[in-house]
């Protein structure tokens, strides 16, 4: 039996996608060959799920589920490489099954739940689909004694869960739409990062109309203008989006409730997608042929 390298190793996972042990085992039952090697592996469905594993997952859908009175609420983001697939119905009837397993679990460990039977189920979907489907992230909100979850959940791309001390579920709904829509920065304007003021503050003083004022009047300026920065970023200060005339704060306050927290997902932020460009893609292969 021949030895079998590091080096081939590598080559093999470069190639396949898969895990170090699985190419060694690979290697070893065909001598070092690593195209007779990667000709089984073609066999395996995991080759082919595996092989997916590196293209970009930007798409997708948000699914949330909460308890019937509130008490618990988790969202789930299941993406895919387009928003063709988002829309299959097998892709929705996974996401709906992922969303029952982390809302049963009361967990949002994604490794944890998505281990076993669920990650199997991905990997058959990956194979009939014929595109990389992950399992991103999971919130778990956990309301405390005499707060409310809600949710609102905008055409599968942006998620919100909200917390209320008292209010109703309708309330926290519309809370939760809002937040859909406006995408406030924190709650309320003592949630602030105090490095988040800071930087804002040194852009309030590097703007033209800063330069050469007395300290105390440009002081006062920027008190300002950070007070205006922290009403327009915090949900509480911010103008409700079904009725401009009332605060969100004054909203909740009226239904009885007060604003503790919100949770909220868009779909795909924060990943880098690769940019294709067809037409040199194009070039590059007539040039080839």
């Amino acid at each position: 039996m021949a030895a079998i390298s590091a080096s081939q190793v590598k080559e093999l996972r470069e190639r396949t996608g898969l895990g170090m042990m699985e190419c060694k085992k690979a290697l070893t039952e065909t001598d070092g060959d690593i195209e007779v090697a990667i000709e089984n592996l073609r066999k395996n469905s995991g080759l082919k799920a595996a092989k997916k594993a590196g293209r970009t997952a930007a798409e997708g859908a948000l699914v949330t589920r909460v308890a019937e009175d509130g008490s618990v609420g988790v969202m789930v983001e299941i993406n895919s490489e387009t928003d063709f697939v988002s829309r299959d119905d097998n892709f929705k009837a996974f996401a709906d099954k992922v969303a029952d397993a982390f809302f049963a679990a009361r967990s949002e460990d994604v490794a944890a739940v998505m281990a076993g039977e669920l990650e199997t189920t991905r990997e058959q979907l990956v194979q009939k689909i014929g595109e990389n489907i992950g399992v991103r992230r999971c919130a778990l909100v956990e309301a405390g004694e005499g707060h409310l979850v809600g949710e609102y959940v905008h055409g599968d791309r942006i998620g919100v869960l909200t917390v209320l001390r008292g209010g109703n579920a309708e309330v926290a709904r519309d809370v939760a739409m809002h937040v859909a829509a406006i995408n406030p920065v924190v709650a309320r304007p003592e949630d602030m990062p105090q490095e988040q003021l800071d930087a804002e503050k040194a852009i309030i003083l590097a703007q033209p109309d800063m330069a050469g004022k007395p300290e105390q009047i440009a002081e006062k300026m920027v008190q300002g203008r950070l007070k205006k920065y922290l009403a327009e970023n915090s949900l509480t200060e911010q103008p409700f989006v079904k009725n401009p005339d009332q605060s969100i704060a004054d909203f909740v306050k009226a239904a009885g409730g007060e604003v503790i927290g919100f949770t909220r997902f868009e779909v795909g932020e924060g990943i880098e997608k690769e940019e294709v460009d067809f037409a040199k893609e194009v070039m590059e292969q007539a040039k080839r042929s």
